[in-house]
């Protein structure tokens, strides 16, 4: 018996030597773990044991963190008991992949987060240190993470710190906030049938009633459905437009389409042009994002041939940003969605207005944050940014001197070695005659626009990423309704006026800007936009 335990003694050590081994030389492509410090005097009630089965290949981050560090980290920021064993859990549950990075930049759950912090408006100075480091990071051209870096291992471990302390005011019950903890942020690839039934196991939200996600929800049922009973069929695209009424065979294909949808009557059925039909196709421009009159065009077709198993992908997407959403507040707010294209006006979950809007286009691409309107600017200078000056400004200014009084533009000064440059106010004026200001360190903000005619198209990403209104005026008044200084005729007036006019808000506004390509709308339909930044495709390679 002596010599049985002495084997089973040695071979306790080399598996503990192997253990300490394999962690003094932590590798980036998989996860490195201390199961001591995983499971640290923590609660049996609190602790989630390490995940198995998790590497490189199905993990949604590709960046894995050396516990040690994790260690480290939490004894030289001095983290209480209780936080520093969510942490823990927190990495344990991930096999130590980190959740806010990959190795081509933040992860979607990374800016989700950091704006619903936002909206809380934290302002101590271990928030502001961290919000700095994010904002360097954020405006770094081609961040490429990696997990030796210092500066990311660092940002990656205080973010899961802020997540804790969140999580810990946000859910006072334990088994509530250690269900956010598992599941908040993804940490495995699966089929979309597993995730459809991981959802429905982990209903995990911030908002405790979030409409916007159980609308979805429901309607991922429904495409579930439709893909069990074997999806709908393609369509032909060959011209850019076509003409339905003389074309008997794509009719009938196009109402068997169109009825796998729920846009058309089972009873339509024949190859006839029918006033149903004609209904039925406004509905699907409508829930597209196109025009709807009843032209049936390349890019409506192209839309419906998308499979149904692509299009249950592309809502659980959706549903995994809408988790991040916050309880909104029972006053006015501003919701926009920038794949759709529109700024909402909402007070609770019903929208007062709603308007079009022109986004950034690709390499300029519109931020998904939140903030506080609290500024309108009346016929406001254009400053340009030093990026402008430099791509745009300078190379037209090689080739002709005149250019900046041709644009009715001035050099004030010069910083960072480059001239600093302004547009006067005027019709002529980049940003119209009106600008909205919510302070971020993004630099973005609502304003007026002189092409006017940009509004007429379907896809409207052209802008720097700033958010051109189309109509500016109409924000104005309700901004300004309360006070009875800015009537319609002052409001025209200071617009005009090719004077730069600031005017406070007596009460902020509180802003969001989301990334949505799918949602249901007020009146229950299901719409799908275009991935006008490619942030579902990028996505998409890390969840399935």
């Amino acid at each position: 018996m002596k010599i049985v335990a002495s084997l089973q003694l040695i071979a306790l050590c080399i598996l503990v030597a192997c253990t300490w081994g394999c962690n003094s030389n932590p590798s980036q492509e998989e996860p490195v773990q201390s199961r001591d410090s995983a499971s640290k005097q923590q609660p049996a009630s609190q602790r989630l044991s390490f995940r198995t089965g998790i590497d490189s290949y199905n993990a949604y981050s590709n960046l894995f963190l050396d516990s040690n560090r994790l260690e480290k980290f939490i004894d030289r920021e001095k983290i209480a008991g209780e936080t520093a064993d969510a942490i823990r859990s927190f990495y344990n549950n991930r096999a130590f992949q980190f959740a806010w990075f990959t190795d081509s930049g933040f992860t979607e759950q990374a800016l989700a987060f950091r704006s619903l912090y936002d909206y809380d408006r934290d302002s101590s100075a271990g928030r502001r240190e961290l919000d700095d480091r994010l904002d360097k990071l954020i405006n770094t051209d081609s961040l490429v993470p990696e997990a030796k870096d210092p500066r990311i291992v660092s940002t990656e471990l205080m973010m899961s710190w802020r997540l804790m302390n969140y999580l810990d005011k946000k859910f006072p019950d334990e088994q509530e906030r250690f269900a956010a903890i598992e599941n908040l942020v993804p940490y495995e690839k699966q089929p979309a049938i597993d995730w459809m039934a991981w959802m429905k196991k982990h209903p995990v939200q911030i908002a405790a009633k979030n409409e916007w996600y159980h609308n979805l929800e429901k309607s991922l049922q429904q495409l579930s459905y439709i893909e069990k009973n074997g999806g709908w069929d393609s369509l032909p695209v060959v011209v850019k437009k076509y003409r339905p009424k003389k074309n008997p065979v794509l009719i009938a294909r196009l109402k068997k389409r169109l009825m796998a949808g729920g846009w058309l009557p089972a009873s339509d059925t024949g190859a006839e042009y029918t006033v149903s039909l004609r209904t039925a196709i406004k509905k699907a421009q409508a829930q597209y994002g196109y025009e709807h009159d009843t032209t049936l065009t390349a890019g409506l077709l192209k839309e419906l041939n998308v499979p149904v198993q692509q299009r249950i992908r592309q809502v659980i997407i959706n549903l995994q940003r809408m988790r991040w959403m916050p309880d909104f507040p029972g006053k006015e707010y501003i919701l926009v969605n920038i794949p759709a294209f529109k700024l909402y006006v909402r007070k609770e979950n019903e929208t007062e207005f709603d308007m079009d809007i022109i986004t950034g286009k690709e390499g300029h691409s519109t931020v998904v944050f939140s903030g506080s309107l609290n500024q309108i600017v009346f016929s406001p200078y254009w400053n340009l940014t030093d990026s402008i000056v430099k791509k745009e400004i300078l190379p037209h200014l090689a080739k002709n001197r005149r250019y900046l009084e041709e644009q009715h533009m001035e050099k004030t000064g010069e910083r960072n070695g480059l001239p600093v440059i302004r547009q006067l106010p005027g019709e002529w004026n980049e940003l119209g005659k009106i600008k909205f200001l919510f302070p971020n360190s993004q630099q973005i903000y609502f304003h007026d626009t002189p092409h006017k005619w940009l509004f007429n198209k379907d896809q409207r990403a052209f802008s720097h990423g700033c958010i051109r209104l189309a109509e500016p005026k109409k924000l104005a008044q309700f901004l300004l309704k309360d006070n009875p200084r800015w009537t319609d005729q002052a409001i025209d007036s200071a617009m005009d006026s090719e004077r730069e006019k600031f005017v406070k808000l007596s009460s902020a506004v509180p802003v969001f800007i989301y990334y949505f390509t799918a949602w249901v709308d007020e009146a229950g339909v299901l719409q799908f936009r275009k991935d006008i930044y490619r942030h579902d495709a990028d996505i998409v390679s890390r969840l399935f």
